[in-house]
């Protein structure tokens, strides 16, 4: 359960508290006065605290304990009880930010309901938090290149304005990235940052998913609502069906629109930033986009350099993608050998950044080392390496796996993956085996199920 933290002079209420909470599950530790508290939220952060308003013999008050557990522990929440309860002390206490005010002599299911419900909203305050962490991770800019440097001092401009942009460049080259940097560090950050992938929605969900619907009363917010006060980003803007063109170029103009269905006006402020690896004018000239979309689109342009541009920053980005990776989904936080880094240096990247972490999150998980990243840990892919001339290696942005099942491609790589590691150790069964990490005769039922011919010597 949790860690709840009681701090009372009086030792019969701090004596009743601990007993209920502990009736229910939950750790606790007791203090009478401020020192004691002090000490143990210092030790260890409590996963709430229920503090009495007036303690007596005590350095400092309940008011003055709560500021400083908000100022140091903004996330733990404080439910603040009293005998001497007023008006007045429970809004000084809730403004300090205590979560609720409890006047004593208090109910027993009252204090329980206040404290799940506090613990609850804190639960969920902490995920959020975590995400926000990990949007901003995700968002962080990472290089060093001269085209780096003029792509970063460009965003850094934007900042500050309610500019739309129109980011420009080829596939995986970290658009969504640069357009999650500029909202993070815009005044509308503490806001939502949603997103609209226009190439994946049908053309006939679009406007319900833009706009929402009403019906019979019932509103269901589109994502022009949702993401009011916030930055709403158009992934692949070109793929927009021309009918919704229009209807979201009202809005651009006018700021309003209609739900689905409905006939209320709507008015919304979020800031617009849309993104396209394809040419507009060709587009524009081919009937397929607005001219006038275009022109309230870029207002402000920003081109990506492809990663090609950036061969430099592969070292830094690789470093970045691991950390993250370790961070976020448990991978192993290797480092990578100078040969790793050259190999990964001398190849092409079609793909770009998102190739690239693709690439690394392949060679955590396969590779055989558990501290660092060898040359042959990365995967060699057609037409990823300038010199490649193999041909038993795998094209990831083929329709061989972005048009099957994920058990379909899991198979197609692993089918891809034991043929490449056969013939690397000349069909030695002992050493294949060995290097993936598999029995001998595990190696053969997964041939056998896999319909690869064998080849296996079994040495």
């Amino acid at each position: 359960m949790s860690y709840i933290l009681v701090v009372d002079d009086e030792k019969d209420i701090r004596d009743l508290i601990s007993q209920i909470l502990f009736e229910e599950g939950h750790t606790v530790k007791l203090a009478q006065n401020s020192t004691t508290a002090i000490d143990y939220i210092n030790r260890e952060e409590p996963d709430l605290i229920v503090l009495d308003i007036w303690l007596k013999d005590s350095e400092m008050d309940g008011i003055e304990i709560l500021k400083s557990v908000k100022q140091n522990n903004p996330l733990c929440p404080v439910v603040v009880i009293s005998g001497h309860g007023n008006i007045e002390i429970a809004v000084a206490a809730v403004k300090q930010g205590a979560y609720d005010f409890i006047e004593k002599p208090f109910n027993t299911d009252q204090l329980l309901l206040v404290i799940d419900r506090a613990l609850e909203t804190s639960r969920l305050r902490k995920e959020v938090f975590s995400l926000q962490n990990k949007e901003i991770n995700e968002s962080k800019m990472v290089g060093g290149t001269g085209a780096f440097k003029i792509l970063k001092q460009k965003l850094d401009k934007l900042l500050k304005s309610n500019g739309r942009v129109l980011i420009s460049g080829p596939s995986g080259s970290g658009k969504e990235i640069a357009a999650r940097y500029i909202h993070q560090h815009s005044q509308r950050a503490n806001n939502r940052f949603l997103t609209v992938a226009c190439a994946s929605i049908q053309s006939e969900k679009m406007e319900e998913l833009l706009f929402g619907q009403e019906i019979e009363g019932k509103i269901s917010p589109g994502l022009f609502e949702r993401a009011h006060g916030g930055t709403l980003f158009f992934d692949e803007v070109a793929e927009l069906p021309i009918g919704t063109q229009a209807k979201i170029l009202r809005v651009l103009v006018d700021q309003v629109f209609t739900r689905v269905g409905g006939k209320n006006i709507v008015r919304v402020n979020c800031r617009i930033i849309s993104s396209t690896s394809k040419d507009l004018a060709n587009e524009i000239e081919s009937g397929k986009f607005k001219e006038e979309l275009f022109h309230r689109f870029n207002v402000v342009p920003i081109r990506i350099p492809s990663l090609e541009e950036r061969i430099p920053d592969i070292p830094l980005l690789s470093a970045h993608f691991i950390e993250w990776l370790a961070r976020n989904e448990g991978l192993p936080n290797k480092k990578l050998t100078e040969s790793a880094v050259r190999k990964l240096q001398n190849m092409s990247w079609p793909g770009n950044i998102r190739q690239l972490k693709n690439t690394i999150e392949r060679a955590l998980i396969l590779g055989s080392s558990k501290t660092v990243v060898n040359a042959d840990d990365i995967f060699e892919f057609v037409g990823t390496e300038k010199s490649n001339s193999q041909s038993n290696v795998m094209d990831f942005n083929s329709e061989l796996f972005v048009e099957k099942s994920l058990r379909s491609a899991r198979e197609e790589f692993e089918r891809a993956y034991l043929k490449f590691q056969i013939s690397k150790f000349g069909g030695n069964v002992s050493k294949t085996a060995s290097y993936v990490g598999m029995e001998r005769s595990a190696l053969h039922r997964k041939m056998k199920l896999l319909n690869i011919e064998s080849t296996l010597k079994d040495k």
